[in-house]
């Protein structure tokens, strides 16, 4: 095939690279008139056409890549663009643009029309172009190639751009800053920042650093993983090596302690900023407004407030208004003299939250609506806030009136309103009115979308209804709407909760199957759910079958199968997997050896649970009142000095005790007859506010029993009825017995009489030691009684 000079190609590919310079716009390409690019379809067509000229399809071709020179060559880009899509979609001319290319390939056209389809983000037929490009042995240019990598990075297309960023940097393409830049871009989105750092590297060592841009890059992506003592490192490398931060370095770090709840080394930074010489700018503030309310610490956010009113970023007396008295709307409405005011969306909705977050939603309409009156457009984001909030607070009448009137200033809601609400409906069991609101959502134009089905699924599942629960996964795919990971975790969360375990593994072989992969939370509900109905098998089936899978035991996964293991008395078991978990790099926490130490207490091992109470403390693991329940629970095997020792040790770590605690030790004390301690501690745990229940009350009469002072017991007994917790036969079974065993025969019977004639069956070994009693006491008639009553029951 015949070829250009080099020179001559060289030069005219520099000239049409100035006139491509400002492509993108609408009067992109303007060309002499007897410019040599006018005769640009005998430059790449005439030399390089495979087809016979005489071809008809040769000829239909050429007039098709003639039309493309045509548009470009009159700078009509927008034209050209769609043109360059239909001659694909129509698949009649050309099927692929790298069939145009190997038919009309010239560096110089090819070049253009690789950055063509890059900016008509093209971005499958701009890759292959490129790849076949680099195939024929044509180099793009720079130019091109960073448009390509430009698209693909706004296409979250990651993974391709460092791919092609890739082959570049083996070729003899020149890559400058921004071609690194993007590449540095894709790595970071992919959270692969040790490919991040490489290429930051990589671009120093190619003289084009260090770049500021690139450390910034590297410094979100950091921060966005909460890795924010690495960013400061970072940041302070940058220093050393004299790369001058910008705003944008320091916004990063300040947002990134914000996030992390450090918002006093964000405030020290932005301090910092001030020896830097680097300006803050309303960015700055606003993550500042942000972590302070994201805290609760609204009122400390006064001081950013007035500070932000004297650089202008907001108007004077902003701050009376959202904290004094300037609140009501319908009074000084001159507060700011009538004027329109300017304020920044997100400063005022990052307020809004604020104000929500603590409970102040009222307070949040008012700033609102005074903002509204002083000329501030109110946006569908300050609006949903305040939808949001008074659905958290269980208040759907209200929230349902912010939309309305949100709909009256013309905002019209969006899927993020009515999923708020349809989501709290569905929560609180009332899936008929969530229905009526998808209605609603439709007819108002707005489609539902995944989220909003996902909702209705688990409002239903949680009622029960999964018939309907599965016509919903049907209405989403007619819909056109996949199910996701979330829809299916729904549904086998419910029937999994319901004791439904083979419905929840039917379904997920259903989304298996049509392509959703199941994720570590899925399995650990079946998990879960298999260890409650003791199938142990299934249990250890599902984890294998996670595990085959590719999906990673979490420590969510392992804390279940010990806590399952534990509970169904397989102890040992539990402890092994405990230090399996440890190589497959997770480690205990204290829900593990919560776990163990209720699995060794249920064996009664006092002293493995009190060896692994001293492991935990030792390896920095500090106990919660969870490790408490199980571990009094095993002490009081031993006795109760030790019982004692551990709840002094609890208070000690500042741990509350609950109610479970409470009812441990006042049954110690009764176990034991110390009834003086048992009442003392009852008193004690209502001053704490924590109410008494059955057990308690069980306790407290087992404690009179066992200290004799039966003439107390029907005061308990009352007082407990008052309380409205009636007793049942547990309760029952306790005064029986305590009476027998205080050959008080006559208390017993009167217990025994109250139990029958409530409907409570007293168990047959404790109706054999009562009619035992009766006799000897000389009550033949009442012995007859019980002894009728219970022959009637094996009747």
């Amino acid at each position: 095939m015949w070829r250009i000079p080099e020179a001559t190609w060289i030069l005219r590919r520099r000239v049409f690279a100035r006139h491509m310079m400002v492509f993108g716009t609408r009067s992109a390409l303007r060309l002499p008139p007897k410019s040599h690019l006018n005769n640009f379809s005998s430059f790449f067509c005439s030399q390089s056409l495979t087809l016979c000229e005489s071809d008809p399809k040769y000829q239909h071709r050429l007039k098709k890549v003639q039309k493309l020179e045509d548009l470009l060559n009159r700078g009509r880009t927008i034209t050209a663009r769609r043109f360059l899509k239909s001659l694909f979609l129509s698949k009649t001319t050309f099927s692929s643009l790298c069939e145009l290319h190997a038919h009309v390939s010239k560096p110089l056209f090819s070049d253009t029309l690789l950055w063509l389809c890059s900016v008509s983000k093209m971005l499958n037929e701009a890759t292959d172009l490129y790849f076949s490009m680099r195939k024929d042995g044509f180099l793009p240019s720079t130019r091109s190639v960073n448009r390509l990598l430009r698209t693909l990075v706004a296409s979250r297309h990651f993974e391709k751009t460092l791919s092609v960023f890739a082959d570049v940097v083996d070729s003899d393409i020149q890559p400058d800053v921004i071609t690194y830049g993007k590449a540095v871009q894709a790595a970071v989105m992919l959270k692969d920042l040790d490919k991040g750092f490489d290429l930051v590297s990589s671009m120093e060592k190619e003289g084009l650093g260090p770049y500021v841009f690139a450390y910034n890059l590297i410094l979100g992506g950091l921060c966005k993983v909460r890795r924010i003592k690495d960013a400061r490192k970072l940041f302070d490398e940058m220093i050393r090596r004299n790369i001058a931060p910008n705003t944008v370095t320091c916004n990063t770090l300040i947002d990134g302690y914000c996030k992390v709840g450090e918002l006093e080394e964000a405030f020290g930074f932005k301090e910092r900023m001030k020896e830097l010489n680097v300006e803050c700018n309303l960015v700055t503030y606003n993550c500042l407004l942000s972590g302070l309310c994201g805290s609760g610490r609204v009122e400390e956010a006064r001081k950013v407030l007035l500070e932000m009113e004297g650089c202008g970023f907001l108007p004077c007396g902003f701050l009376s208004v959202v904290f004094d008295g300037h609140s009501n709307v319908a009074g000084d409405h001159s507060f700011f003299d009538g004027k329109e005011i300017m304020i920044d969306e997100r400063t005022y909705c990052i307020l809004l939250n604020g104000l929500c977050r603590v409970g102040r939603i009222e307070k949040a309409e008012e700033v609102l609506a005074k903002l509204v009156h002083n000329g501030v457009t109110p946006s569908r984001i300050s609006y949903n806030i305040l939808v949001n909030a008074y659905c958290e607070e269980g208040d759907v009448k209200k929230a349902t009136l912010a939309i309305e009137e949100m709909e009256e200033r013309g905002l019209q809601p969006n899927r993020i309103t009515f999923n708020t609400l349809i989501s709290k409906f569905c929560e609180t069991g009332e899936v008929d009115q969530a229905e009526t609101w998808v209605k609603r959502m439709i007819e108002k134009d707005v489609s539902p979308t995944v989220e909003t089905y996902n909702s209705l699924i688990h409002g239903y599942g949680q009622r029960g209804h999964f018939v309907r629960s599965f016509e919903i996964l049907e209405e989403m795919e007619k819909a056109g709407i996949k199910p996701n990971v979330i829809s299916y975790g729904s549904l086998i969360n419910c029937l999994c909760k319901d004791r439904k375990l083979l419905d929840a593994e039917i379904v997920l072989a259903d989304m298996i199957g049509r392509g959703v992969s199941p994720n570590a939370e899925i399995y650990n509900m079946l998990i879960e759910a298999s260890f409650a109905l003791s199938k142990l098998k299934d249990a250890f089936r599902f984890f294998d079958e996670m595990v085959q899978g590719g999906i990673d035991a979490t420590l969510v996964t392992y804390n279940t199968m010990i806590n399952g293991l534990g509970r169904n008395e397989r102890v040992k078991e539990a402890e092994d997997l405990a230090l399996q978990m440890v190589g497959k790099g997770c480690n205990p926490d204290v829900v593990t050896y919560n776990s163990l130490i209720s699995g060794y207490a249920k064996s009664v091992n006092t002293q493995k649970c009190i060896e692994l109470y001293d492991k935990m403390k030792m390896v920095g693991i500090k106990p919660t009142i969870g490790t408490f329940h199980p571990l009094i629970y095993a002490c009081r095997k031993v006795g109760l000095a030790e019982v004692e020792r551990m709840f002094q040790e609890m208070l000690q770590m500042d741990l509350i005790p609950d109610r479970f605690v409470y009812n441990e030790m006042i049954y110690s004390y009764a176990e034991y007859g110390n009834v003086l301690k048992a009442v003392s501690l009852h008193q004690q745990m209502l001053d704490q506010g924590v109410d008494s229940d059955k057990v308690t009350y069980n306790c407290l009469i087992l404690a009179y029993l066992r200290d004799r002072r039966v003439s107390e017991i029907k005061h308990i007994v009352d007082d407990m009825k008052a309380k409205g917790l009636v007793p049942k036969a547990d309760t029952y079974n306790i005064l029986v017995k305590g009476h027998c065993d205080l050959k008080d025969f006559n208390g017993a019977y009167f217990w025994y009489r109250e139990m029958t004639d409530g409907g409570l069956l007293l168990n047959a070994r404790m109706c054999s030691l009562l009619i035992s009693g009766l006799r000897e006491e000389g009550m033949l008639l009442e012995a007859q009684i019980v002894s009728s009553e219970l022959s009637s029951r094996t009747e």
